[in-house]
């Protein structure tokens, strides 16, 4: 499943035309896919009112492709809202006036009553207005059509509040009406597909039917906040067009997670599946050293040693029976600079090492960072929290890392490490996260809601997941464990991060839902739902 730009979009499009299928060809094949999407996700009675925003352009086009086909397979109620005229040389318009679809065109004096009226009755929306060639602030009658749906949609909830105001409990929810259901083809009409910036007319859709590729727009807020559930389709277009294999950037959705599972040959032993050491901890975070290395062995390594503090080990043990431990020299209630050359010597015998969480930011821990980074080879390293913080202090400090480092920061962090701000960084983190993983050979999980795994070879993953279920101290040493965990049992370093932030934010959502509520997850129910999370990847 790939992720284009719209640039890269029109050159596949193109391509597939000269070549493979006509645009007419790929447009029947969306409005197609589209209609049977909203078959599948909902109920279509003869009583079902569906109404249909077209736009001027393919979009548009799309959506009355849609309509036909909803008109010869439902016995719905189907009204289209048109922004502009269209040429009745146009086929698509053709068939949907042969159809006897009920067509609105909007009023040249603004008079929004008829639509008005349609919002107000819908079932269901169909957001066909602008597609990927629309890009925000919208003006004109674009952005009066979306700024009155979302005016009537306000109107509903409100009005549907007030009639059941004295029902009390899970019977006033059983009486409220629903919402309608809302599908936006390609993208939400006003979100910048490259970008991620959005209109402040946006229709909130339930799910988006997107074709051929994912955008990145979609994965960025505010953006990502209106697509609701993202279907990829590929309308005909074949996986080894040249112009489409050749894009870098990807989902990493069930199927591909699915297909990173290291093996587990019933013949194993703990050698088999990788040892890791997790060099961390402090005294004001000796949790994040429990919840890293009990995640290593979630993903599945066959031994995890924690190397901190003599004082934190003694503290630690007594609640971990799993792993073995590497008691180290303490200054400040941190791990000192001379335990260094220990943890370079023992961690010879290792597969991956993880160092940062909660690892403190004291000046001996920073001196403690150089001189392991320095002291020749190192297993498989991944880097994380305190570790980074305290790179950042450095110039050049890419320059220590041996290759296939994976660092997985969050904005914050990323922001000291590139004297960027957070904000410039979440305003376009496909390129910044494309851009350092380059320039310094490292593998980077940008974390965030999709988070974004990029390799230095150009590759870009996007997570899928989206949920503020993650938003709590201590799940950030969870999925560096998990990545460390899996990097041991002989994953690629950007597949170990891929799978690793895969698992990690499935982990969270199972969580939210075992829990009953995203705002209550914390980091232990993320831990505890690791493992169902690979049963869900290991189910055919």
């Amino acid at each position: 499943m790939k992720v284009t730009s719209v640039r890269q979009l029109r050159a596949i499009e193109a391509a597939a035309d000269r070549s493979v299928i006509s645009y007419e060809q790929m447009m029947q094949n969306a409005g197609a896919a589209a209609s049977a999407l909203l078959q599948r996700r909902c109920a279509i009675y003869s009583a079902t009112k569906i109404v249909i925003l077209i736009g001027k352009g393919n979009n548009g086009g799309d959506g009355l492709v849609m309509a036909r086909d909803l008109a010869q397979s439902t016995d719905a109620s189907i009204s289209l809202y048109l922004l502009e005229s269209r040429d009745f040389s146009d086929k698509n318009y053709q068939a949907a006036l042969s159809a006897g679809l009920k067509l609105t065109m909007a009023n040249e004096e603004g008079d929004d009553q008829s639509l008005t009226r349609a919002i107000i009755d819908a079932d269901i929306i169909v957001d066909a207005v602008l597609g990927i060639g629309g890009r925000p602030p919208l003006r004109g009658k674009a952005s009066k059509l979306l700024e009155t749906v979302n005016e009537c949609l306000r109107r509903r909830a409100a009005d549907a509040e007030r009639r059941h105001d004295g029902i009390p409990g899970s019977a006033r929810a059983a009486h409220m009406e629903r919402r309608p259901f809302i599908l936006a083809v390609d993208c939400p009409s006003g979100v910048d597909c490259d970008t991620g910036e959005a209109d402040d007319n946006v229709i909130a859709a339930d799910t988006t039917i997107s074709f051929i590729a994912g955008k990145p727009g979609l994965f960025a807020f505010p953006a990502a906040g209106f697509v609701g559930d993202l279907e990829i389709t590929a309308i005909g277009i074949p996986a080894d067009l040249p112009e489409l294999e050749q894009v870098k950037a990807t989902v990493v959705d069930k199927r591909v997670a699915s297909s990173l599972l290291p093996a587990r040959p019933l013949d194993g032993h703990k050698g088999t599946f990788g040892k890791v050491m997790v060099a961390a901890g402090s005294s004001r975070y000796i949790g994040a050293i429990a919840l890293a290395a009990e995640s290593s062995y979630r993903a599945g390594a066959g031994l995890v040693t924690i190397a901190t503090t003599r004082r934190l080990c003694e503290i630690l043990a007594s609640s971990l029976r799993e792993p073995t431990w590497l008691p180290l020299p303490e200054a400040d209630g941190a791990i000192a600079e001379r335990a260094y050359d220990t943890v370079a010597e023992k961690a010879s015998a290792y597969d991956a090492l993880l160092v940062g969480c909660g690892l403190g930011t004291q000046d001996s821990t920073r001196e403690f960072l150089r001189r392991l980074l320095a002291s020749g080879p190192l297993p498989s390293l991944v880097l994380d929290a305190d570790a980074l913080n305290l790179l950042s202090q450095d110039t050049d400090w890419w320059a220590s890392l041996p290759p296939d480092t994976i660092i997985t920061p969050h904005p914050g962090e990323l922001a000291r490490l590139t004297s960027r701000s957070a904000r410039e960084i979440n305003a376009d983190r496909w390129a910044v996260a494309r851009q350092c993983a380059e320039a310094w050979s490292v593998v980077m999980v940008l974390k965030g809601a999709h988070t974004l795994v990029a390799a230095p070879d150009g590759r870009v993953s996007v997570i899928p997941f989206k949920t503020d279920a993650l938003s709590t101290a201590g799940t950030g040493d969870v999925l560096a464990g998990l990545i460390a965990g899996l990097r041991a049992q002989g994953l690629s370093a950007f597949d170990s991060a891929r799978l690793g932030a895969y698992a990690h934010a499935s982990a969270g959502a199972i969580a939210a839902q075992s829990v009953g509520s995203s705002r209550s997850v914390i980091a232990g129910d993320v831990l505890s739902s690791i493992g169902k999370s690979f049963a869900a990847l290991e189910m055919p």
